[in-house]
């Protein structure tokens, strides 16, 4: 059984993991305030799921997602996530985050930021761009008529493969972005963020997004 370790636990973590039980996967959750502050989660996800620290999250998964605000993805451990894929759910808000230089600049992405972070490790970007409601609200088998799809983003073709085998699982298509650099394509205020859009929508929103420079 395919584990999945959550270093975090909000909005986002929260419905991975509803989705991740839901399919028969295992699931292994953090936060940073500890594992006791995740037992009403774990009791409602039932015996696949369990708390435990960061590092520990990290050591037991197969696949990691990374769903902390970016300001602290400096925390995630490294040496536990050598080798593994690293789901990266996340998007830059300066009023959260503060101002990250190489954000403003545009001259890197959140994805990137945290390859860099994770040199051993295969980051992929993926569910950042929708709402965490719709995890579990737009749902659907494959072959559904009007099935929302979602974008990823990765420098390594077997980690794309892997996670888009997850999505499929969790009840969505995909489309390649193409590698983390692209990633910025379904950043917060582009035409793929926050909306649902089936595959041949969601491919045309990626090649009309605008760097914020150019907005």
């Amino acid at each position: 059984m395919t584990t999945l370790g959550l270093i975090g636990s909000g909005h986002i973590g929260s419905q991975l993991a509803r989705l991740a039980v839901r399919n028969g996967y295992e699931v292994v959750l953090s936060n940073s305030r500890g594992p006791e502050t995740l037992k009403d989660l774990v009791d409602e996800l039932g015996p696949t799921a369990r708390a435990a620290t960061a590092r520990e999250a990290a050591a037991a998964a197969d696949i990691a997602v990374v769903a902390i605000p970016l300001k602290n993805i400096g925390r995630v451990p490294a040496e536990e996530l050598a080798g593994k894929i690293v789901i990266d759910t996340n998007n830059y808000y300066p009023r959260r985050d503060g101002e990250i230089p190489e954000l403003e600049s545009e001259e890197t992405t959140t994805a990137e930021l945290l390859q860099a972070h994770l040199p051993a490790s295969r980051v992929v970007k993926a569910f950042n761009h929708l709402y965490a409601r719709d995890l579990t609200g737009d749902s659907l088998p494959a072959g559904s008529p009007d099935r929302r799809a979602l974008a990823i983003a990765g420098d390594d073709a077997d980690a794309k493969s892997e996670v888009a085998r997850l999505i499929d699982a969790f009840g969505f298509d995909t489309v390649d972005a193409g590698p983390l650099a692209e990633g910025w394509r379904f950043q917060r205020d582009e035409p793929a963020y926050i909306h649902r859009l089936d595959r041949e929508s969601l491919t045309r929103a990626l090649g009309e997004a605008k760097r914020y420079r150019d907005m």
